[in-house]
């Protein structure tokens, strides 16, 4: 699927509103992120926009940002990032590329029937939480409630049932003309339930139902049985991200 580049940049910014970070600092146009957690996209420099007359000495700034709270400098750089030419000069500088990630998007339509039943809810719930807290990192675990609770409304949790159980979790949030697909998770013990196509079914018609034209995810490159399956959803890729990060 071929995006455009302001569709792209709306979803970028949609995306950066859908995850909040504890502090922020607007930085020449950039969006400076920390939360003290292992959550790399509540701990990046969202680059979406540059107004500054100095690169390195915005990039000094942010430096100044990140290690004033005894953490390490990072970007996220996409394929609409600003200015032209930053990834490069982060490189050069000593930034450490990450792994490459993906942005998928779909056009809203007529969602599938669900294979399994979907409660809705705008708050989430302690069965919601251990299921999307399972697979996550200890240092993940540590602040993703705090982010989840400041995701900005208008918001939807999804939880997938089985046997009268939550066996899947899901988030939406609507912005726009766009929504995301986020915090994606199925226990261990129900994979191949299909509790995330239900759950995926279940965000496309809340979308429709809102008259949103675009959903969208992100997710990492190299995780070959999410992208198959939302590429079954009918998702395509529409542009790609990595972060570059600073040691010392």
């Amino acid at each position: 699927m071929s995006v455009d580049r302001v569709l792209l940049a709306t979803v970028e910014a949609a995306a950066v509103r859908g995850w909040p970070a504890s502090e922020t600092e607007a930085i020449d146009g950039w969006l400076a992120r920390y939360a003290s957690g292992g959550s790399v996209r509540a701990n990046t420099v969202a680059a979406l926009g540059f107004d500054g007359q100095s690169l390195d000495a915005a990039i000094d700034h942010v430096e100044v940002f990140y290690r004033s709270r005894g953490a390490r400098p990072r970007f996220t750089i996409s394929d609409v990032s600003k200015p032209d030419g930053l990834d490069a000069t982060l490189a050069a500088r000593g930034y450490a590329r990450s792994e490459d990630h993906v942005t998928m998007m779909k056009p809203v339509g007529t969602p599938p029937s669900a294979p399994l039943d979907v409660r809705e809810s705008d708050h989430t719930t302690p069965e919601w939480y251990a299921v999307y807290l399972q697979g996550l990192s200890e240092s993940r675990r540590a602040v993703a409630p705090e982010i989840v609770e400041r995701v900005p409304a208008p918001r939807r949790f999804f939880s997938a049932l089985k046997d009268g159980a939550v066996v899947g979790s899901g988030l939406s949030v609507l912005d726009d003309t766009v929504a995301s697909v986020q915090c994606m998770a199925t226990l261990a013990s129900a994979r191949r339930s299909g509790a995330a196509t239900a759950i995926l079914a279940a965000i496309e018609k809340h979308a429709a139902d809102h008259a949103i034209r675009w959903l969208y995810l992100q997710t990492e490159a190299g995780n070959h049985a999410a992208v198959a399956l939302y590429t079954r959803a009918g998702f395509t890729v529409a542009g790609h991200y990595h972060t570059r990060d600073l040691d010392s």
